[in-house]
Formats: C-alpha cells, sequence, structure tokens
C-alpha cells in the first residue's frame, strides 16, 4: 500500500468512527459540565484560623482593612475574608515555598527580576514580621497593638514600612510590607473558592466576570456593557439550584 492510499484509508475510518459515535445534543437547565472535575482545588470551609493565632489575626485583619478599606463602592479586604485566604495559604505548600528554588546563596542587593532573594519562607515572614510588628507599636503607642491603634497611626506605620522609614527589631519591616500587601491583592481577587473575594465583591468591583465557560454572546456584541454576574470556579448558587 503507498502512503497517499494508506492516509486516505486512515482519514476514512477515522470519519466512519467520529460519525458512529458522535451525537449532538443540547442542555438545558443544568451545567454542562461536571465543576471542577479536572484538578478540583480544595474548597476553603469557614472555619477557626488554621496558622495565626487570635492577635496574629487582629493585627492581619487590621492591616488588609487599611490596604483596601471598605467605602462608598462596597467592601473592603476584611470583609471579603482576605485574612482567611492567607491563613489558609500559609497551611499549604506555598506557606512553605515547598515548589520554590530555595537554596544559597542569595544577593544581598537583588534586581526587581529576581523575586525573593531571603530564606525565609511565608510562613516565618508572618510569625517573625507580625511579632515585630507588635513590638514596635507597643513600644512606640504606650503598650498599644497594632489593631488598637486608631485608623491615622495605622496608616503612619503602614507607609513607614512600605517607605523603610520604620525599622524593626531583627526583621525587615519591608519585607513584611511587602509581603502582606502581594496577598492582600491576591485575596481580594482570587476565586472566592480560596476563602477570599467573598460573594465575588473584589470581582464585582473591577467589572470582572469570572470564569464564564462561553463568551460568544458577549463578542458578538461589542462595546456593550457586561451585566451579567461573575462566575466562580464552583458556579453561581442560582446555577447549582440554590438560593442566594
Amino acid at each position: 500500500m503507498n502512503l497517499s492510499r494508506r492516509r486516505a484509508l486512515l482519514a476514512g475510518t477515522a470519519a466512519v468512527a467520529l460519525a458512529r459515535t458522535a451525537r449532538a445534543h443540547s442542555i438545558s437547565g443544568k451545567l454542562p459540565w461536571r465543576a471542577n472535575d479536572v484538578y478540583p482545588p480544595e474548597p476553603v470551609l469557614p472555619g477557626p484560623y488554621l496558622f495565626f493565632t487570635a492577635d496574629e489575626a487582629a493585627a492581619v485583619d487590621a492591616i488588609v482593612a487599611r490596604l483596601i478599606p471598605a467605602d462608598e463602592l462596597g467592601p473592603g479586604a476584611k470583609e471579603a475574608g482576605v485574612t482567611t485566604f492567607i491563613d489558609r495559604q500559609l497551611t499549604g505548600p506555598w506557606g512553605g515555598f515547598d515548589w520554590y528554588y530555595m537554596q544559597p546563596p542569595f544577593s544581598e542587593h537583588p534586581l526587581p527580576t529576581q523575586g525573593l532573594q531571603s530564606p525565609l519562607v511565608p510562613r516565618v515572614q508572618y510569625r517573625q514580621g507580625l511579632a515585630a510588628l507588635d513590638v514596635y507599636c507597643k513600644g512606640a503607642f504606650g503598650g498599644k497593638g497594632f489593631a488598637e491603634l486608631a485608623a491615622a497611626d495605622q496608616d503612619k506605620v503602614i507607609t513607614g514600612m512600605q517607605t523603610g522609614t520604620i525599622k524593626f527589631e531583627k526583621f525587615d519591616s519591608g519585607m513584611l510590607f511587602r509581603t502582606v500587601y502581594a496577598n492582600t491583592l491576591e485575596g481580594f481577587f482570587a476565586d472566592p473558592i480560596y476563602g477570599g473575594n467573598k460573594d465575588m465583591v473584589g470581582w464585582k468591583l473591577v467589572g470582572f466576570p469570572g470564569t464564564r465557560y462561553d463568551y460568544r454572546d458577549v463578542m458578538a456584541n461589542p462595546n456593550k456593557p457586561y451585566t451579567l454576574p461573575p462566575v466562580g470556579l464552583r458556579g453561581r448558587p442560582d446555577w447549582m439550584g440554590a438560593r442566594g
């Protein structure tokens, strides 16, 4: 059999097989797939903190509430569950940088493209950083921890951490700021399945549609506002036959 005839035979066999097995059908009133069927993320369940102590959680709550405060546009990071998001991330592989290359040497003056240059994994950064923050605040504000400070004083401390004008004992205040700041943005805009972005408030704020599976109707109507509610990895409550 020559090559051209073999290709023709294989193509014809495939066409017959597809014709025999393919069946088109319409789907209505249910999800057209099984949610999270492949590589499903572990949904974060409400409950006690798994990593943070009560004092640490209160401090993180206070920090994220100043980074993304609640206002006339809607809830802020605290209300969106960002502290729970961070807590659960710290108990998982990210908390120990389990999937990162963490061998020395570490650059003392890293370029912005080099990423973290420190042996301190996130769990250590939070534990030591929050402890150092507590020592600083109690020394500078008459024994008050960060969560007990007035909002204006909290903003001064956060700004000092960001700019490096506030120095902690035995810890880099800038490292704590950068870590909490990045995690606050992640928790506020990540899929709600990970514990933050409660009720998809972050997505609603910026008009992000979420993980909707089909955008053909949107693409067919350019320059028109997107009005459908956002969709998470677990779908929407009304898709699943639930209220809310």
